[in-house]
């Protein structure tokens, strides 16, 4: 179902949620720090997340997303390829 005009963005690498938190907190210029502060959770718990030893779940991912201005998709389906998934 593609518009036109419409190109879609191509996958540059495959990421995982966690790698995609970092990505989002970088690109924001927040630290790990400023990020626990903007959402109650713990500093260690963010970089859990971030090196994949904490698994994140649906509640910490909307309010990641809150403080990152994303929606919860961005971070718990990074990769996601709609055209892949039609074709399945």
């Amino acid at each position: 179902m593609a518009r036109k005009g419409f190109v879609p963005a191509k996958t540059r690498i495959a990421m995982s949620a966690g790698e995609s938190v970092r990505v989002l907190r970088e690109l924001q210029e927040m630290s790990q720090v400023s990020l626990a502060k903007a959402t109650g959770i713990p500093q260690s718990t963010i970089s859990g997340i971030e090196h994949g030893k904490i698994k994140l779940g649906v509640e910490r991912a909307k309010t990641l997303a809150r403080a990152l201005k994303c929606h919860p998709a961005v971070i718990l389906f990074p990769g996601w390829d709609i055209e892949r998934e039609n074709a399945a």
